[in-house]
This record gives structure tokens, C-alpha cells and sequence, in this order.
């Protein structure tokens, strides 16, 4: 009694076939060392957990109100979040077959039987006054029902490679919200930039004008040349000139900014609009470690999902050198009158197993046996690859923000400095004690040391959003993506 109940075991239960899926290790954490990042950006950033919603820390309301827009109504939000809906329901497909499959029918057909067909037909020479044939209703009522034994793995494999499929759909999903955050992010700082950098040429224009104004009563005095007067005009019309250029890049950035939220672009948002300073964040970020690093990015996750899936699947292809059996059984009432379908005389059944098996011509299954596997190890390079890039873009993101730092803090004192020569240099010219072309050349220093502190207070911004995104963060605690 026990061996049948083993035996039994066995075929309810059977043993999957293929390797056993386990996670590799990634490079770098050879002899249980973990991942390091080589250049921590110095002093430029913490030790501490790297933050989730790292857009908080620029402490910009606005920014905050259109991450949580975009994480929301994005299009390529929506997609990936189908993407994983549609993952999860071929899941809870897959796992349907560890159950017995069943169809229910009834039916009522009008019969006709000829007299030849049953060796009925009246007169020897075929006369019409014989029987032709019979004619009758039938009635049935079924249920067919199957069971497939996973004695060697094929539906546990398959059930195993959808619930990986699901997992890389799910980072999949978190990558598109990193993505997204980020590139909101980075859009709103571009349009800020912009801003201000329109703004320094306008202020810039203002001040070469009133040169410019200065120079043409100088000349009408007998105390200048017209060549002074020209090369004010230069610098004039060129600090003007760079005004409508940083404008349309402005309107540029804020209209792409509308399509990440999901809007169209004449829904152009009013504070985004008004912005004039590029958001900042002014403490250390944190950055965490490596291993923390691995675990949270969801393009490492995506490629150990579908290496998992890969795997499972040399299972699936390996279950087909071996037999399928299936448990088959049907029971139905059939009867020429309704009234006796109850009876126990229209009672039928019939039960059996089903093995088949593409025996001895096994040369298809070992092919995808082959395919498999080589698309497991296609995974795997893939799983690799996917990690060096991550720590690769972590250590360029850490060496870009830090030279950023240090860029700013230069060029502010550059800019402090050159506006401060530029208001002595005037002082000068106006006592008598330095010539129009020092006091022009002051100018232009400043000119060129404010252009250059907006474009770098742009650079910061946008090395902090890159840094951000590198580590991964910014899916944590999202809510489910909906259409406007």
C-alpha cells in the first residue's frame, strides 16, 4: 500500500527537469567581497542610504508636484505598467495548468440513418416501397475532463519562467518610473537654466547699452573715436542676440515638460513657467554602497529576472524528451427523447490515461534544448554587462558632480570678482584714471563671468539629476499610473 501510494506521489507531484535556477554573482563580488564604489566623489557626497524620492531634496515644491505628475500620467508609465499587468495574467495562465482542464457541452442534433448504411432496405430489387432509412433526435449532455501528470516538470518549469517574466515586467515598470523622475527632473532644471540664463544676457544687455550710450556721448564730446563706439555696439547687439536663443530653449524645455506629465504641450505648467533659478540641492547626497546600489537598480533586477526566466525555460524544452501523460475522463447522458436523459440507460463514461511521446525522432526537442540554453547564457551576459554598467555609471556620475562642485564654486568667485573689477573699472573711468578700454574690457570679463555662472549652475543641476539616476532611486512608494 505504501509503494502505490509513492508511486502515486510521484506522478502527481514528478520532478522537474533542467538546472536549478540560481542567482549569479555579479562581477566584483568574487570570494564574498562586496561591490565598492572606487571613487566616492570625496567629499562631495554622504555614506548614508541613498534616498528614494531624491527629488525632495532639491526642496522645490513645484519639482516635487511634477515628478509625482509624471510618475502618474506618463505614457511610458501606463505602458510598462500594462506590460506588467499583461506578465501577471500569463502568470495566472501558466499556473492554471496544475489543474485538471474540463468542457462542459450539450447539444441536440436531428439524425438521419439510411437503410443502406444499416442493411435495412425493403425488396430485392431496391423498390420504392422499402424502408429508406430512420430519422430520430438526440439529445446529449457532457463533461470531458484532463489532467496533464507533471511527472517531469514541463508545467512547474513553465510557471517558473512566467514568475520571472512578471518580476522583470515589475522592474521593468520601476525602470520607466527612474527614467521618468529623472527626465522631469532634468527638463524642469533645463527650463530654469534657461530662465536665468536669459535673464544674466538681458541684465548684460542692459549694461552694455548704458556703455553703449555713454560711449556715443563721450564721441559726440570730442573724448572718444568711433572705433570706441563700435566695438560698444558689439558687445551690445551680442548680449542681446543670445536672448531669444535661451528663450525658445526655455519654451522648448517647458513644453517637453508638459508631455512628461502627460499633457499636451499648449498645457504648458505656470510655475515651471516662472521659475528663474535652477534647483539645487545644497547638502551631501547620499550615496550608499555598492550592494545597496545592485539590489535597487531596476535594470539589474530586470536582466536576474529574465536570466531566472531563461533558465526555467531549458526545463521546459527538456520536458519534451520525455513521455506526457494525461489523465483523460468523460461522462455524458445521450438519449433520443429529452425525458430519458436521466435514465440510467443514456449514462456513459469512459477513463484512461494518454501518453504520448515524439520517440525515437528527439532530434527537434534537443534543438530547442540548444536554443535554450544559448539564450540563458545570452541572459547571463546580459546580467553582467547590466551591472558593469551600472557601477560604471555610478563612478562617472560621482566624478562628473564632484568637478561640477568644484566648477561652480570657481566661477562664483570668478563672477564676484569680475563684477567687483567691473565697478572699479567705471569708478576709474568716470575720475579720469583709466582709459574706455580698460573700462571695457571689465565689462566684457563680467559679461563673460556671468554666462559662464549660469551655465554652470545649470551643469551642477544636471549632474545631480544624473547622479540621482544612476543610483536608481525614485520608484519607491509609487502609485498606480492612470490617463488624464
Amino acid at each position: 500500500m505504501k509503494r502505490v501510494a509513492l508511486i502515486l506521489s510521484m506522478l502527481l507531484t514528478g520532478c522537474a527537469v533542467g538546472p536549478r535556477y540560481e542567482r549569479p554573482q555579479a562581477p566584483g563580488e568574487g570570494a564574498g567581497k562586496p561591490v565598492a564604489f572606487v571613487d566616492p566623489g570625496v567629499t562631495k557626497v554622504a555614506t548614508g542610504p541613498a534616498e528614494g524620492q531624491w527629488w525632495r531634496l532639491f526642496r522645490d515644491p513645484a519639482l516635487d508636484r511634477l515628478v509625482r505628475d509624471a510618475l502618474t500620467y506618463n505614457t511610458d508609465v501606463r505602458q510598462a505598467s500594462a506590460n506588467l499587468r499583461r506578465a501577471r495574467a500569463l502568470l495566472s495562465e501558466s499556473r492554471t495548468g496544475r489543474l485538471p482542464t474540463t468542457n462542459l457541452s450539450a447539444g441536440y442534433t436531428r439524425q438521419r440513418v439510411g437503410a443502406e448504411q444499416l442493411g435495412t432496405q425493403g425488396g430485392a430489387s431496391g423498390g420504392t416501397g422499402g424502408i429508406t432509412g430512420f430519422e430520430f433526435d438526440y439529445f446529449t449532455v457532457g463533461l470531458d475532463a484532463a489532467y496533464e501528470v507533471d511527472l517531469f516538470g514541463r508545467v512547474s518549469r513553465s510557471v517558473e519562467a512566467a514568475r520571472a517574466d512578471a518580476g522583470a515586467a515589475a522592474a521593468a515598470l520601476d525602470g520607466a518610473r527612474v527614467a521618468v523622475a529623472a527626465e522631469t527632473a532634468r527638463t524642469y532644471a533645463q527650463a530654469c537654466s534657461f530662465a536665468a540664463q536669459a535673464e544674466v544676457a538681458r541684465e548684460t544687455a542692459r549694461l552694455q547699452d548704458r556703455t553703449l550710450d555713454l560711449t556715443r556721448r563721450l564721441a559726440e564730446a570730442g573724448r572718444g573715436t568711433r572705433r570706441d563706439v563700435d566695438q560698444a555696439v558689439v558687445l551690445a547687439e551680442r548680449a542681446r542676440a543670445s536672448v531669444p536663443t535661451y528663450e525658445a530653449e526655455r519654451r522648448s524645455a517647458l513644453y517637453a515638460l508638459a508631455t512628461l506629465t502627460g499633457r499636451t504641450p499648449a498645457e504648458v505648467d505656470a510655475d515651471a513657467s516662472q521659475c528663474r533659478t535652477p534647483p539645487a540641492v545644497t547638502t551631501l547626497i547620499p550615496v550608499g554602497d555598492g550592494a545597496a546600489l545592485l539590489a535597487r537598480r531596476a535594470d539589474v533586477r530586470e536582466a536576474e529576472r529574465t536570466l531566472a526566466a531563461e533558465t526555467a525555460r531549458i526545463g521546459v524544452a527538456t520536458a519534451a524528451l520525455f513521455p506526457s501523460i494525461k489523465l483523460m475522463g468523460s461522462v455524458s447522458l445521450g438519449a433520443t427523447d429529452i425525458d430519458n436523459l436521466g435514465k440510467a440507460s443514456s449514462f456513459n463514461f469512459s477513463a484512461g490515461p494518454l501518453i504520448s511521446w515524439s520517440f525515437p525522432n528527439i532530434g527537434v526537442a534537443r534543438a530547442r534544448i540548444k536554443q535554450a540554453r544559448a539564450s540563458a547564457d545570452a541572459s547571463l551576459a546580459v546580467f553582467d554587462g547590466t551591472v558593469l554598467t551600472a557601477l560604471k555609471e555610478v563612478e562617472q556620475a560621482l566624478a562628473r558632480y564632484a568637478a561640477a562642485i568644484e566648477a561652480n564654486g570657481g566661477l562664483r568667485r570668478a563672477e564676484a570678482a569680475a563684477s567687483s573689477a567691473a565697478r572699479i573699472a567705471e569708478l576709474r573711468f568716470n575720475e579720469g584714471r583709466d582709459s574706455f578700454l580698460q573700462r571695457l574690457d571689465a565689462e566684457r570679463d563680467r559679461a563673460t563671468a556671468r554666462g559662464a555662472l549660469a551655465q554652470s549652475d545649470a551643469d551642477l543641476a544636471e549632474a545631480q539629476v544624473a547622479l540621482f539616476k544612476a543610483l536608481g532611486g525614485g520608484w519607491e512608494g509609487a502609485g498606480q499610473p492612470e490617463r488624464r
